[in-house]
């Protein structure tokens, strides 16, 4: 027994010893749970950079369909504007017809009054040469202003013909785009509405993860951008009138983004850079995609401050060039009116509205 004893004493000695050798971190907590990154699953098992892709891709076709229902309402408001003229138009035509019509009407009172003859037979019956002579001056004058006015009121009736047809043109026109507003508005709603949801369903700390993510995002792509010499020969001034688009544009930093709005509280991307232009005294067309359309495209190298940098494939936004490689623009919903690199989106083109 006493040998028993003493092999279990030693057994715990030597156990003791190993416990007060070991290396410390033997005895170390367990390594904590790591939070959110980017690839940790957010939503419906996908990383936080897939849902950063997914609602970019929804604001950015929110964007397109914004693009199109200004494009709508800038050409509602134009057939409107030609509505107006048009009627105009008619009323004063009716008019002229009008006033032909009682100079017909007057003409054939005169020749009831006197009788009814021929101017012809009404000289030959005054027996004078004199007064015949002179009344065969003014018979051909009195059937040279008939034809005349006959060929004034056809031509007045035709043109009140061809106004009428142009408003009921326009009419139609006007409605077609008001088709298109409400189907361009329904595709804003529902694609700001699903990007709003995904961002709802992320835990705060996600959601200040994703504004990073965004952040960095938009620096990689701008230091690539830059990287690539794209501001090597960029060394222009702006023009007289660019500087007050410039001026204008950023002043207003900070005011948030509201899909179709033109200021002054408010704007969208194209809303900000067609007012910094009008503020210019330079009118420019209102959407995006008009701007590429219609102004004068220039090389990136020539670009200077005041040009319009044109993103996207389907010219779906735009910014103003600030210099230094910067833009000012409206980014989307839920964000405001703010600097920011040019190389941060895909740049489809430049154009100079004042060139």
């Amino acid at each position: 027994m006493n040998r028993r004893h003493c092999a279990a004493a030693a057994i715990t000695l030597v156990c003791a010893m190993a416990l007060l050798t070991a290396p410390v971190q033997a005895m170390a907590a367990p390594v904590p749970e790591p939070g959110p990154t980017a690839t940790a699953p957010a939503v419906g098992g996908k990383s936080l950079e897939e849902v950063r892709e997914e609602i970019d891709t929804l604001y950015r076709k929110a964007g397109a369909a914004t693009d199109a229902y200004n494009l709508a309402e800038e050409q509602a408001e134009k057939q409107s504007g030609e509505i107006a003229r048009l009627t105009k138009a008619i009323a004063d035509g009716e008019a002229k017809i009008a006033e032909l019509k009682d100079r017909a009407g007057a003409q054939a009172r005169e020749q009831y009054r006197t009788g009814g003859l021929p101017p012809g037979a009404q000289l030959m019956l005054s027996g004078s040469p004199d007064l015949f002579m002179d009344g065969v001056n003014q018979a051909r004058q009195g059937q040279q202003a008939t034809k005349g006015m006959l060929t004034e009121l056809q031509q007045a009736q035709e043109d009140l013909e061809t106004y009428t047809q142009d408003a009921s043109l326009n009419w139609e026109k006007i409605e077609a785009n008001r088709v298109k507003q409400a189907k361009s508005k329904k595709s804003i709603d529902a694609q700001i509405a699903a990007a709003e949801k995904i961002e709802s369903q992320l835990a705060k700390e996600e959601r200040t993860r994703l504004l990073q993510l965004e952040r960095d995002a938009a620096s990689t792509a701008q230091a690539a951008w830059l990287s690539s010499g794209a501001l090597k020969d960029i060394n222009r001034e702006a023009s007289a009138a660019g500087k007050r688009a410039v001026a204008f544009a950023t002043a207003q930093i900070g005011k948030p983004y509201v899909w179709g709005a033109e200021g002054p509280g408010s704007y969208d991307c194209s809303g900000l850079t067609s007012q910094a232009w009008a503020a210019a005294k330079q009118p420019i067309p209102r959407t995006s995609q008009e701007q590429w359309r219609q102004l004068p495209r220039i090389p990136l190298r020539d670009m200077r401050p005041g040009d319009l940098i044109i993103y996207h494939g389907d010219a779906s936004h735009v910014g103003m060039y600030v210099g230094d490689g910067s833009i000012v623009h409206a980014p989307r919903p839920g964000r405001h009116v703010t600097l920011t690199g040019a190389g941060t989106m895909q740049i489809l083109g430049v154009v100079r509205p004042d060139k």
